[in-house]
């Protein structure tokens, strides 16, 4: 019984630590969709006001921006309901400007096509570090046609969230690993100390019998017994109120361990039948020509 207690709480204890990794793999999972997510969102946000803008600096106010597509891992396109003039040297500050106010990436390529034939009729490069970007032909005027405008970010993106979601994201992956640990760490000590408290105790009489300590206990005086009279009467108890034949009394406790000395047996019985004569419903019985038997009323 107490072999399946120890493997019942071991498996207990390997399910929970499952359960936990799974919690915490899923949140993990969960935190990069959530941020990949939201930055996905935020960039359609800010490039439709970018369109909204270009539609203004055209005096347009009866067209629309269609909805913001991503067309790629990190690219996005805008596109218009009709024909528009783009000036550069406006949509390079216009965009610069709507992605600094929404926090998104400094690196990224603007390329606007020409619907006739999808063919480039701008593009720039911008750099964190504006000297290093790419600008060319900013004053050059992109007369009324069909355009759409591709947005490509080019670094390694920084999905930022508001404050409480990236605080949130931050600190229940860290509690479920401190409680993991707290919850491991306490079902290994509980185990310990399950083992102590379930040491097996036999009740005999009005005697308690701790094989494991080779000890007798009546009114809470405690008897030392030597290791050849405990495995005796562990036997004798765990055969109660039926014979043991001499044989495996003798092969148990004396062939198994050493050289069988002559009425070793009997002087043995005889030591544990005076710590038990204090129970008059417990006595071990000679059964003539065959063994003992422990007789517990």
């Amino acid at each position: 019984m107490l072999f399946v207690t120890m493997i019942c709480k071991k498996l207990f204890s390997s399910v929970l630590r499952t359960i936990t990794l799974f919690l915490l793999m899923t949140m993990i999972c969960c935190t990069s969709t959530a941020k990949t997510s939201y930055f996905s969102e935020t960039v359609k946000v800010t490039l439709r006001q970018v369109g909204h803008e270009i539609l203004t600096l055209n005096k347009d106010m009866t067209s629309s921006v269609l909805p913001v597509k991503k067309i790629g891992k990190t690219t996005y396109e805008i596109a218009f309901s009709n024909a528009i003039e783009i000036e550069p040297d406006k949509l390079v500050s216009l965009i610069k400007t709507n992605f600094q106010k929404a926090k998104l990436p400094d690196d990224y390529i603007v390329q606007v096509f020409q619907c006739l034939d999808n063919e480039v009729a701008y593009s720039y490069l911008m750099k964190a570090k504006e000297k290093e970007g790419i600008i060319p032909c900013a004053n050059r005027i992109l007369g009324k046609s069909c355009y759409t405008i591709q947005i490509k970010f080019t670094g390694i993106i920084d999905f930022k969230t508001d404050t409480t979601t990236n605080y949130l994201y931050g600190v229940i992956p860290l509690v479920l690993i401190i409680i993991s640990v707290l919850i491991w760490f306490k079902k290994r000590n509980s185990s310990k100390n399950n083992l102590k408290n379930e040491e097996i105790k036999i009740s005999i009489g009005n005697y308690s019998f701790l094989p494991d300590r080779n000890i007798l206990i009546r009114n809470s005086a405690e008897m030392n017994l030597s290791k050849k009279e405990c495995d005796l009467l562990l036997i004798l108890v765990e055969n109660k109120n039926q014979t043991v034949k001499r044989e495996e009394l003798t092969k148990k406790v004396w062939e198994d361990n050493g050289v069988v000395v002559s009425r070793s047996l009997d002087t043995y019985i005889s030591k544990l039948r005076k710590k038990l004569v204090e129970d008059t419903n417990v006595k071990i019985t000679n059964v003539h020509g065959v063994g003992y038997k422990l007789i517990v009323l």
